[in-house]
């Protein structure tokens, strides 16, 4: 049965975006609902920037997936994991292109996004395309950990020296030293200038459904001031914040493994 292979044994499915001239090809895996989750809304992990979709977390919410009998969908964008593409090529645009396509591909009903970092961002962007495409039905709720909105413009180039933004008008790019990689990270002009065509807190933002929002208060990399600003900024939809005290970025302890799965739970 699916649910007793390992994780390596998994393998992936693959669509194909075409977009723009280009085609990506990206892998994802999927979980059908068994007898145990008929009836409920089905999971999809959209996970974070240079993240995979083997992650810690996303194989936690797999395996748990497994024994609640719930569908589940989990994928990498475009230069991520296992997908195709350079990931410099990459923008917020194109990853929400992919995001989009997998919900409609992967996917059927009802589904919880949840969305880690960058994720986020993008999970609230999928719910305002799909409420443009007249399928607000497609969306539950919402799980987000550390969300990462309008990060291209907030937490990156309006914090960046002067001279790292000269390198990324000259050269085109800048390289971000990582604490998650020994290798930094290419921050591109593209992905800067094209983010900003996707920013959400210049106005009201709906969900179109209800949210849970998962903060730690150490977090480097997206303050807990940055989750505050978007619960205010989601005034017209059911939000509930968590705050841990000693959170970091990423949230995979397993007290937050925890608290993860309990906050899906609550939502459907």
């Amino acid at each position: 049965m699916q649910g007793e292979l390992s994780e390596a044994a998994f393998r992936p499915q693959v669509l194909t975006v075409v977009e723009a001239g280009s085609q990506r090809r990206i892998a994802y895996l999927a979980r059908s609902a068994r007898e145990s989750g008929i009836g409920r809304p089905g999971v999809i992990w959209l996970g974070g920037f240079k993240s995979d979709m083997r992650s810690t977390k996303a194989a936690a919410l797999d395996r748990w997936a497994v024994e609640q009998g719930r569908a589940f969908v989990r994928f990498d964008y475009s230069g991520h994991g296992e997908s195709s593409g350079a990931f410099e090529a990459g923008t917020i645009g194109a990853w929400l292109a992919e995001s989009l396509a997998v919900i409609s591909t992967a996917t059927r009903g009802p589904q919880i996004l949840v969305g880690s970092s960058m994720g986020g961002w993008l999970a609230l962007l999928a719910a305002r395309a799909l409420n443009a495409a007249g399928q607000r039905e497609r969306l539950a709720g919402m799980v987000l950990i550390a969300p990462a909105v309008d990060f291209t413009e907030a937490l990156i180039w309006q914090r960046l020296s002067l001279a790292a933004k000269a390198d990324i008008a000259e050269k085109g790019y800048w390289l971000r030293p990582s604490a998650y990689s020994p290798e930094p990270y290419p921050i591109t002009r593209a992905l800067i200038e094209e983010g900003r065509g996707h920013l959400l807190f210049e106005r009201t933002i709906r969900s179109f459904c209800p949210v849970h929002i998962l903060q730690g208060m150490q977090d480097p990399d997206v303050p807990w001031s940055h989750a505050m600003t978007l619960v205010e900024h989601l005034a017209g939809d059911p939000v509930a914040l968590t705050l841990i005290k000693d959170g970091d970025h990423r949230l995979s302890r397993p007290e937050d493994l925890v608290r993860l799965k309990a906050a899906i739970e609550q939502i459907a």
